[in-house]
Formats: C-alpha cells, sequence, structure tokens
C-alpha cells in the first residue's frame, strides 16, 4: 500500500512532465484502435449488404465466378438460357424463381459524356430490375424502368452526379450504347458502400447486356416456408444437374466477404504495421521520461533507501508510474481511436466510399488490445529505468541529484550495438546477392530490423561522435551560446542517443522508400523507352475489353502507320513432356506487336512466334518443361477447338513488360476459335507516321470522342501515370509514417522540457552572471535542432544504405527494375525539414525556461 501511495503521488507530482509520453501512448493505441474498429465497421457494413442482396438460392452459369463475376473477354456476362427458370420452379420447396440479368463490364455516362462511375472504384452495374431487388431497395423518387428509353439510378448516385428524373444517360457494352431517360431514383435498405447501379426492365437489360432476349445471367431463388437454403439447393441441384453453378445466399455471401477480406487485410495489417513503428518510437520516448525522472528524483531515492525502503519497492514504485501512465494513455487512446475511425469514414466518404456511423463496430476485443498493448508497452519501457532506480543507493540522498553512469553497461552497449549493425550490414549484403527475389526479401527484411536495432543501441557512442562534428559545423558560429547548446547535448550521450533515433527510424524508412519508389519509376521509364515501340496505347481503365466499333474507329484514324491488335485467349497446354498444364493465357496479337513491344529473347525471332500454327513460351516455361525451338504444344483453347503450335521463339525471363506471356498470331487462333467466341481486344497499339505524332494524337483522341470509356495515352501519358501512381503510394506511406515522426518530436519536445527541470539551478545562475533571455532561448533552440539533424543524419544514411541495398543491388533488378535513382531533393528536404522540427520541437521548452525566476532558480535544489 505504501509503494502505491508513494507511485501515485509521484505520478500527480509529475503529471505536466509524464503528458508528453501519455500522449505518445494515446498516439500509438488510438492508431491500433482506429484500425480495427474502422475494419471492422467496413466488414459489418459488406456483410450487411451481402445477406440484405443475396436470394436464399442462386442458380448461375458454371463459367461464372463464386462472386458472380460477370467480366468475360467478349465483353459480355455469361448467360443460362431462360428454360432454366421453368425447371427450377418445378423443384420441390421452391416458393419462387426470377430470372435476372447484370453486368459489370459496362461504363455508364451522362449527357456531356462525363463518366457516372464511383470515384472509389467501386463497380458500376447495371441489370434488371427485379423482385429481390425490390425487397432490399426503395423507390424513393418517380418509377421503376418500364420500357427501352427508361433507367432508375440508385440515390447515391444520382446525389453524387446531381441527376435527376428526366436527365439522359448512356449505357455503354460490347453489344453498343443504349440512351434512356432516368425514371426513377431507388435508395438502399442497408448501406451501400460505393457501387453505382442502374436498373432496366428485364427486356431491354437483355438487348442491352447479352445482345439477345431469352437469356438470363442469375436466377433467384425463394425457398417455401419451412425449407432451409441447404435443402432448397439440393433440391434445385437434383433437377437441374451438375451444369450450372448453384450456391446458397451464405456461399454467395462468404465469397464476397472472402473476396473483400483480402484487400481489408492488407490495409489492416499496413495500418498495424506503421502502429507498431509508432509504439516503437514511444518506447523511447518513455525510457527517455523515466529515465530522467529517476536522475532528477536521485536524492529523494536515496532518502527513501535510508529510511527503509528495499530494492524491489523502489522498483516497484516506478513500474507502478509506468502502470498508471500505460492506463491513462491507453483509455484515452482508446476512445481517440474510435474517433479515429469515425474520422476515417468521414474521409472515405469523400472518396465516394459511404460508411454510416449506424454499423460502427466496436468489438470488446479492441478496447482490450489496446489496453494490453499501452499498459504492456510502458511498462516494459519503463523497467530498465526502474531497475535502475532499484540501484539507488542510501548514500546518494548526500549527493547532487543525477545518477552516475554505468561504464561497464556503456561498454556492453557499444558492443551489442555493433555486433547488430555489423548482423544487420550482412544481411542486407546477402539480400543484394541473393539469387531469387523472394529469398532476398526476407533478408532485406531481417536486415532492416537489425540494422535499426542495432543503430538505437549504438546511438550514445555515435552522439558523441556526431554532435562534434555537427557543433563545428553548425553551432561554433553562435559563439559561446553555440557551444555551450553542444555541450548540453553531449552532456548525456546516452539521453541524445535515444532521442535522436526515435526520429531515426521513421526517416530511414522515408529514406528507404523514397529510394525505392524513386528507383521504380526510373526503371519502369527506361523498360519503356527500351522495349515499347509504338506510339500510343489505347485501353479501357477498369479491364473492359474494346468493341469492335471502337477498334474500326482506331484503324480508321489519319496519320497512323500501323495498328496491332491485342486479345488473350485462357487455354489448357500439353507440353512435349507429356504433362497438361491448365489455366494459361495465350497473347494473341497482329505480328507487328513484335515491332510495337520489343521483348528480348533467348532462342529464336519474336516475328517467327506470328507465322501460321506457331508460338512463342517464356524461358521458365520452356526450361521446366524441356522445350526447344521446333518443339510441338497441343493447346485446346477453353472457347475453341485444339491446336498443335511450334514453338518459334522463347522468350527472356527478365522482361518487366508482358512478363511470362506466350504469343501467337490472332490468324493463328481464328482458325481454331469461332468468331461469335472470339475475345474482343483488351489493347490496341497504334505508331504514327513519321513526323504526324502531334496530330495523330490528336486526331485518335478526336476519333474516340464517342467511345468515352477508353482512354488514349502515349509514353509521355504512361510515364506521368505511373509516376502519379507510385507517387500516390508513397505519399500515403509518408503519411502513416508522419504518426512516427509525431511521437519521435514529442520526444525531442519531452527531452528538452525535462532537461530544462534538471538544469533549473544551472539555468538561474547562467542568467545570474549576464545570460540574456534571448541567448537562453537560442542555446536551447541549437541544443534541439543538433538533436534533430542527429537523428536526420542517422535516419537518411541508414535509409539510403537500405534503399540502395533494394535496388540497385539484384532485388528490384531481378524483376527488371535496375535503374538507382536516388531522389535527392526529397532526401534535401527532409534533413532540411529535420532542422525545422527541431526548432518547433524547442519553442515550449526554451520559452518556459526563459520565463524562469532567476532566484527562485538558483535556490532550487
Amino acid at each position: 500500500m505504501t509503494v502505491l501511495k508513494t507511485s501515485m503521488r509521484n505520478f500527480v507530482a509529475h503529471k505536466g512532465r509524464m503528458a508528453l509520453s501519455a500522449v505518445a501512448v494515446l498516439l500509438s493505441v488510438a492508431f491500433v484502435c482506429g484500425t480495427l474498429v474502422f475494419t471492422d465497421t467496413m466488414n459489418t457494413t459488406f456483410d450487411k449488404l451481402f445477406q440484405a442482396t443475396s436470394s436464399d438460392v442462386q442458380v448461375g452459369p458454371a463459367s461464372a465466378s463464386d462472386t458472380g463475376e460477370t467480366t468475360t473477354r467478349t465483353g459480355k456476362p455469361p448467360v443460362l438460357p431462360a428454360s432454366v427458370v421453368g425447371k427450377v420452379r418445378g423443384a420441390q420447396g421452391v416458393k419462387s424463381a426470377e430470372g435476372t440479368v447484370f453486368s459489370t463490364s459496362v461504363t455508364v455516362v451522362d449527357a456531356d459524356k462525363d463518366k457516372l462511375s464511383p470515384g472509389n472504384g467501386g463497380p458500376t452495374i447495371v441489370g434488371s430490375w427485379n423482385g429481390n431487388d425490390a425487397r432490399t431497395m426503395e423507390i424513393t423518387s418517380g418509377t421503376a424502368p418500364k420500357g427501352p428509353d427508361q433507367v432508375m439510378i440508385d440515390a447515391d448516385t444520382a446525389d453524387r452526379h446531381g441527376l435527376e428524373r428526366g436527365d439522359e444517360i448512356g449505357i455503354i457494352t460490347a453489344v453498343g450504347t443504349h440512351h434512356a431517360r432516368v425514371s426513377g431514383i431507388a435508395a438502399f435498405k442497408v448501406t451501400n458502400p460505393g457501387a453505382a447501379i442502374f436498373y432496366l426492365d428485364t427486356r431491354t437489360a437483355q438487348q442491352t447486356l447479352v445482345g439477345r432476349t431469352g437469356v438470363y445471367t442469375t436466377v433467384n431463388v425463394t425457398a417455401a416456408g419451412g425449407v432451409s437454403d441447404e435443402r432448397l439447393k439440393q433440391n434445385v441441384v437434383a433437377v437441374l444437374g451438375q451444369d450450372y453453378k448453384v450456391q446458397t445466399a451464405k456461399e454467395v455471401a462468404d465469397a464476397n466477404q472472402k473476396e473483400l477480406q483480402s484487400f481489408l487485410n492488407v490495409m489492416k495489417y499496413a495500418m498495424l504495421g506503421f502502429a507498431g513503428i509508432a509504439f516503437l518510437v514511444g518506447i523511447f520516448l518513455i525510457i527517455n521520461t523515466f529515465s530522467m525522472l529517476v536522475a532528477q528524483r536521485t536524492r529523494e531515492i536515496g532518502l527513501l533507501r535510508a529510511i527503509g525502503s528495499s530494492r524491489k519497492q523502489v522498483n516497484r514504485s516506478v513500474l507502478v508510474e509506468a502502470l498508471l501512465l500505460g492506463v491513462v494513455g491507453s483509455v484515452l487512446g482508446v476512445g481517440a481511436g474510435v474517433g479515429l475511425a469515425i474520422g476515417l469514414m468521414k474521409l472515405m466518404g469523400q472518396m465516394d466510399m459511404k460508411l454510416s456511423t449506424d454499423d460502427l463496430t466496436v468489438a470488446w476485443t479492441t478496447p482490450a488490445l489496446g489496453l494490453l498493448l499501452g499498459v504492456a508497452v510502458t511498462v516494459l519501457a519503463a523497467y530498465l529505468p526502474a531497475r535502475r532506480a532499484g540501484k539507488v543507493s542510501p548514500m546518494a540522498a548526500l549527493r547532487d541529484a543525477g545518477a552516475p553512469a554505468d561504464a561497464r553497461s556503456g561498454a556492453v552497449r557499444a558492443v551489442l550495438g555493433l555486433l547488430l549493425t555489423a548482423a544487420g550490414g550482412w544481411s542486407l549484403y546477402t539480400a543484394a546477392t541473393a539469387e531469387r527475389a523472394k529469398t532476398g526479401s526476407g533478408w532485406l527484411g531481417l536486415g532492416v530490423l537489425l540494422t535499426l536495432i542495432g543503430f538505437v543501441v549504438v546511438g550514445p557512442l555515435l552522439a558523441g561522435a556526431l554532435v562534434r562534428v555537427l557543433g563545428a559545423v553548425l553551432l561554433r558560429v553562435f559563439g559561446p551560446v553555440g557551444r555551450m547548446a553542444e555541450r548540453n547535448a553531449l552532456r548525456n550521450p546516452r539521453r541524445t542517443g535515444a532521442t535522436g533515433a526515435a526520429l531515426m527510424i521513421g526517416l530511414a524508412l522515408v529514406a528507404c522508400l523514397s529510394v525505392v519508389g524513386s528507383s521504380m519509376v526510373a526503371s519502369a521509364t527506361d523498360q519503356l523507352d527500351k522495349t515499347v515501340g509504338a506510339d500510343f496505347i489505347v485501353q479501357e481503365d477498369n479491364g473492359q475489353v474494346i468493341t469492335k466499333q471502337a477498334v474500326r474507329a482506331v484503324k480508321d484514324t489519319p496519320g497512323l502507320a500501323r495498328v496491332t491488335e491485342y486479345k488473350l485467349l485462357d487455354a489448357t497446354l500439353t507440353t512435349p513432356d507429356g504433362r497438361t498444364v491448365p489455366k494459361e493465357t495465350i497473347n494473341a496479337a497482329d505480328p507487328t506487336y513484335a515491332q510495337d513491344v520489343r521483348t528480348k529473347t533467348v532462342a529464336g525471332d519474336l516475328a517467327d512466334a506470328y507465322r501460321p500454327d506457331s508460338m512463342s513460351v517464356f524461358e521458365g516455361f520452356a526450361e521446366e518443361h524441356g522445350i526447344k525451338l521446333g518443339s510441338t504444344v497441343t493447346v485446346r483453347f477453353e472457347d475453341g477447338g485444339t491446336a498443335k503450335l511450334t514453338v518459334r521463339a522463347i522468350t527472356s525471363d527478365e522482361a518487366v513488360i508482358d512478363k511470362g506471356a506466350m504469343y501467337a498470331s490472332i490468324t493463328t487462333v481464328a482458325k481454331y476459335v469461332p468468331a461469335d467466341r472470339m475475345p474482343l481486344d483488351d489493347l490496341l497499339f497504334a505508331t504514327a507516321q513519321d513526323g504526324q505524332e502531334k496530330a495523330a494524337y490528336q486526331a485518335l483522341k478526336s476519333a474516340l470522342h464517342e467511345f468515352p470509356q477508353y482512354t488514349v495515352r502515349d509514353q509521355t501519358d504512361y510515364k506521368q501515370e505511373l509516376k502519379d501512381q507510385i507517387g500516390q503510394l508513397l505519399n500515403m506511406i509518408y503519411g502513416l509514417l508522419a504518426l512516427a515522426i509525431i511521437v519521435a518530436v514529442l520526444g525531442v519536445v519531452n527531452t528538452l522540457a525535462l532537461s530544462v527541470v534538471e538544469r533549473t539551478r544551472e539555468i538561474g545562475l547562467m542568467r545570474a552572471i549576464g545570460l540574456s533571455r534571448r541567448q537562453l532561448r537560442r542555446m536551447i533552440r541549437l541544443e534541439s535542432v543538433v538533436i534533430a539533424v542527429f537523428g536526420a543524419l542517422l535516419g537518411l544514411g541508414l535509409g539510403l544504405g537500405m534503399g540502395w541495398g533494394a535496388t540497385a543491388q539484384r532485388l528490384l533488378a531481378m524483376e527488371g527494375l535496375n535503374v538507382l535513382d536516388i531522389p535527392w531533393p526529397t532526401i534535401t528536404g527532409v534533413f532540411i525539414g529535420s532542422a525545422f522540427v527541431g526548432l518547433f520541437a524547442a519553442l515550449v521548452p526554451a520559452f518556459r525556461a526563459a520565463r524562469m525566476n532567476v532566484l527562485n532558480a538558483i535556490a532550487t535544489d
């Protein structure tokens, strides 16, 4: 009880000094809890959506995926005959059965040809209005579609794009473009996370999406009373046989949830990883806080020891303070985490992903995990300072505050840090020289971890050397004030090293990822310059195929020297070694593709692969199956017959564009695949006549004005888009790393604030002998800048080393990305920014120090 009272009094007495450490715990716990609440809420939202929109049993074509995916390479959804509906109605236990048609291979535009697709990447769905949809949606305005000139849209899409009844829209499919006017608006009875949904009447949907009537994509089956979904499924299968995909509502929902879960897990664990980095940085802040508090209370602890307190009691007293800090910070962090999740939901709303607070999900495990992590991390971080406090002897009550340094522990620390750093460096070298990217990635991760830990442990040793160098370069120009700032930073290298190391971790990752991202852009740009010979590429960004009308428009464009069609076909291959390889893809193109994309070969000439009944294979496939030039491969096309093709070329596995592709000519494929089953083009490559590039570019865009679903890009556009995509990814990562950097800045602030308290008497004496308030503030600011720049030098140097090891040395080179590019403007900007961080962190401590009463400061014990 005495220990608890002492701990409570100390905690309350030093609550101001504990505040920043509590904020670090709060931020870290909030990030963990916010991530869990946000992802759990998304799961709840989609669970409700999938459950509400699924019929008791769903029947679809055998070729449809478990999630009901409708994208095919013909641009039309797979269908089943209308006669299936009658058969299903005759199954035992069926209350009703209704055929529906829907597709996601569509583009919908308004009267100005602006796309009405969601901005969040969600699907655009066009389907027939049916009884199942009427059960889950409420018509809030107008009426359901009743003819070919009417369409109903969901309320969220209407609000997002300002659509009203009577507005004209165009529905673009592989069949053609269908125009209709908005007849009604319907709202979901559950939350619609972001899909854009358009409803036609059944006959119009069949004509628009499939091109003929008498077919459906799905049959929705409702069970009679007392019949379970599983029993109903068995009865339907008994009637239809195994020729169709029959699923219960739960199976459909589970399949959709599984597909969603892969995306959510990536986001969830990535965010938790950054939260872990913030926790790691927070550990340094907590260690520093308790180390300095213990040092400042050396005399007090000595008196406690002198009047009978044991080492265990002193140790326990400090740990109880840490426990209180962890509990307070964690409880506040859990609450802040819920607020953070709501903020993320609002942010996603700005990106067209609607998430309702009605679905806010806070599982009991979330606050439990947040409290456990926050308290455990805080107590573990305080263990070393608590152990040091327990070693304070009763004689310390007779000395000035400040525990003596342990020279032996400092030497052990230095040796351990050097060993860990050496082990990390060796792991990075092993990663750089690995034969396979997968093996190298494992060594890279280990090397990054060991090197970071090694630099953290050896930080005090590095602080002594680097601060002297920085002092000579940066501080000496400020005269005596600069020299005092340097000596203050050197006074406790362990403290300076720990404070700088916290900043180092975040900046090391920033530098490493900057190098990797910049090198990826440079490498891909280099590959485009070396590989792509075509001037323009035409494609649909959401995976839609290119219609025959659009192909004709491109081929009729003036100023083009050639146009190359490019199709993808699924096939089963039988190789010369007698093995059957299912689900391979044949890339069929015009012979001019060999000029449009210059693919390196290890045997033969790629142009020969476009000869009649010929093909190419990639190097790894050839080695695995013993294929050489002249070998015959049996190809059974999924939508056609069987061909025996001669291998005329073997492409290199070092290719970046179309890596692992197998090529054949469209003419060869057309001999074995019927015209009505031949896939539409995935891409078109176009090359301008000499000197006509600019005119052809504009003409091509004008030719495709009537086809707004397709995008025309030249090589400059592609390079810029690649740069933008990687830049957006890096900016998101930097935003997540900002949490760790904020915690590190709090560490600098806390270190300076406690240091000012620790040096109260010294500051009073300096003021008494003539140091002005302005000079005092400058001294503290310079000390902060030195600590921040020290952390930046360590972080940027280490990050550049890791980034160089991850790019120039084989790992990315194995994937064909072999150009090393160091983004010096970014690195320089981060370094300069670190100095400003130091200035910012010192504002409050410097201001408080300058306001001290000189006489009171001198009188302080």
